[in-house]
Order: structure tokens, then sequence, then C-alpha cells
């Protein structure tokens, strides 16, 4: 059977969905709900004004368990993994041999155990790489049976705190276990939006009491994938196979911020993880990258779409587009992509070539909008 006609995964909370009048749609081989009865548009805003509940219970889960774990790890990802607090989150990449990114996803040192959360599309190659890189050195335990949820925006923290009022306590990138409406549950404090907000790993036999405990909130409706893509682009946040994959390097994809300087060139654990010649040559010497990962502003009100041909004002092809759409926030076309390195600075005009017409945009600082996580 080819994987177009096999049958699609469902969340736990998949009747719900139905229930909700979700459009479902094929997504990481899931049927996942792309939008509610109020739309895109709503959702978008909603989550930006008061508190919206993601469905993401189609991202891999996983344990990394032993006294090795957290040494072993960081054999695969240009992280701090050793360094890392007690209940502490942190963004992560895992790359190949040549520096390219397989994955992005965040882990949590919970003392018992690295807790890690990875794409729904790469779960299942994740899972089988970290297995066969380090599974010899600590335990590798998928959990196929959590759910997870994440509940996002200004009124996010107040919806939950009446339900879980220790929740209020943590701040950005900490996570804690909590009991909510009766569900055994893993809490950070983080997300996909930009804005303030938790993600709640669950047992799937739970998720639907969870999930309508908070929809029972004033603050609180449901949002869709749509919603969610607009969200995170507008927040300048990669999606993965859009605007980071197997050929991008991290210093292409401007995610430096997220290799410490421990591992870095000269420091206390620098390199050991797969590619790490290239990428540190590349931090080190930016003369060395090929194109650089920007974000695009458009000077006309033409939305301008991933895979989008980009060129200098002289016509010359200088990149492409990887994500991009009208920014219900910001309103107006917000995009990123790759270009030539001698287009990246901020202020630089391109032309993104939309049906044959050059559209002016240019080049700006991500997020287009303020990021509003809570930080104590």
């Amino acid at each position: 059977m080819s994987a177009e006609s096999a049958p699609l995964h469902t969340t736990p909370l998949h009747a719900l969905h139905l229930e909700l009048g979700a459009r479902m749609v094929p997504f990481a081989g899931y049927s996942m709900p792309v939008q509610y009865p109020a739309g895109l548009m709503a959702e978008h805003l909603h989550t930006r004004q008061a508190a919206g509940l993601f469905d993401v219970s189609h991202m891999g889960q996983l344990r990394l368990v032993g006294p090795d774990a957290a040494a072993a790890f960081e054999t695969l990802i240009p992280v701090d993994v050793i360094g890392l607090g007690l209940h502490k989150q942190r963004y992560g990449l895992l790359l190949n041999d040549e520096g390219g990114i397989i994955d992005d996803l965040m882990f949590v040192n919970r003392g018992d155990d690295l807790f890690v959360i990875v794409n729904g599309a790469c779960k299942a190659g994740d899972i089988a790489h970290i297995q066969e890189r380090i599974g010899g050195r600590c335990e590798v335990i998928p959990l196929p049976d959590q759910a997870l949820l994440a509940l996002q925006g200004p009124q996010a923290a107040a919806a939950l705190a009446r339900l879980a009022p220790g929740t209020a306590s943590l701040v950005f990138m900490t996570g804690g276990r909590f009991e909510i409406a009766g569900c055994d549950c893993y809490v950070t404090r983080s997300g996909y939006t930009g804005e303030d907000g938790f993600e709640i790993s669950v047992p799937a036999a739970q998720a639907e009491a969870l999930a309508r405990a908070l929809l029972a909130q004033p603050e609180v409706k449901p949002i869709g994938l749509g919603a969610r893509n607009s969200l995170r682009l507008e927040a300048g946040l990669c999606l993965y196979g859009n605007d980071i994959d197997t050929t991008t390097t991290p210093p292409e994809a401007a995610l430096n911020w997220a290799i410490q300087k421990v591992r870095r060139t000269g420091g206390a654990r620098a390199g050991g993880f797969p590619g790490a010649d290239k990428v540190l040559a590349q931090i080190d010497d930016p003369a060395l990258l090929k194109r650089r990962r920007v974000g695009l502003v458009a000077r006309e009100r033409v939305p301008v779409r991933e895979h989008t041909p980009l060129q200098s004002i002289d016509g010359v092809a200088i990149g492409e587009v990887t994500s991009g759409l009208l920014g219900p926030s910001v309103n107006q076309p917000v995009a990123m992509g790759y270009v030539a390195p001698g287009f990246a600075a901020a202020g630089t005009v391109v032309h993104a070539i939309v049906r044959g017409k050059a559209v002016p945009m240019e080049v700006s600082p991500m997020p287009f909008l303020p990021a509003r996580y809570h930080r104590g």
C-alpha cells in the first residue's frame, strides 16, 4: 500500500474535532483540523487577543533515560544538554553528518529523563535515528500513548490557572508536572505562536477530558492548523520541511542563537555533533555561507507564497520564498525565504516573481510581531 493510499491516523481528539465542526485535512499522516467554522482569520486573531487550544498530538514524544542520556544526546545535537537545569526546556536541532537539519525539536530535563518532542512528519525517522546512534548509551522510549495540546495567547495563563493554579509560577521555557481537571499532565510554558502559552503532554485516554475542561473556559476557543501556520510565521518561527530541511545548516537558517557558546569553537564541549566542522566553520566565518534565511515584507498587498522565486531588482535569481501569506495581525504580506548573502541585510529590496509580475519586498528583521513570552 502506498503512503498516499494508507489510511490516515487520528488523534485522541478526532471525535471532538468533528463535533466542533472542524474541516479535517491530511497532515503528517494524520487527519487534522485545518480550521473550525469561525475560520482561519478569526482563529488567528482570537489567539492573539485571548487564548486558543491546538491539538498537536501528531507530534512525536519520547523519553531518554539513564545517567549517560544528556552526554549521549549532545552527540546528536549542537546544543548544551548537560548544562540544562531541572525542568528547564531548550530548542534543539537534530543534524546529519553534513550538518543538515534532520528535524528541530524541544527537550526538557525532567530529572528522571530527558523528555523530547519532535515533529509529526519526522517522528518515525527521528526515533529510529536516535535509537541507532545512542540507543546503546541510554534507553530511548517512544510515548505513542501520550497526546499533546497547546494553549496559546495572552489569556492562556489565566484560563489554565483556574484549573491548575500552580501553572502560573512557570516562566518561558520551564516545565512541571500538574494535575489539570483530574488529568496527569506535564506542562511547559512554551509554544509556536509568539504568544505566552503552554504545551501540555497528557495520556491519550485523558486528552478529551482535558480539552473539554480547557474549552469550557470563557477565553478559550479551538484553533486549527491554518491559524497555527499564520501565527508561527508572524512569530518568525521555522516550519520543518518548508524553511529548514536536510539541505539546510543552522547558520544558513539563521539559527546560530540555538547553539550555546559551550558547544562552539573555543567552548568547553565544542563540536562533537554531526557536521560540527562545517557548522562551526560557518558560524566562525559567515563568508562561507551561500545563502541566508531572511524575513520579507511585501510593499504591495500581494500575498507571496512558498516556492515563489526571488530576484534582485536587476532581475538576477537570488533565492526563493519558503513560507508566505497575508499576516492577519500585521495586516500585510509577510514571508521568509533564502537569499544570497549579499541581499540579506535588513532594508534590502528584492523582487518576488508572482505570476510573472515583480512584487517588491523588503528584507525585514523577524519576528514580524514582537513576541510576548512570559519571562517572569
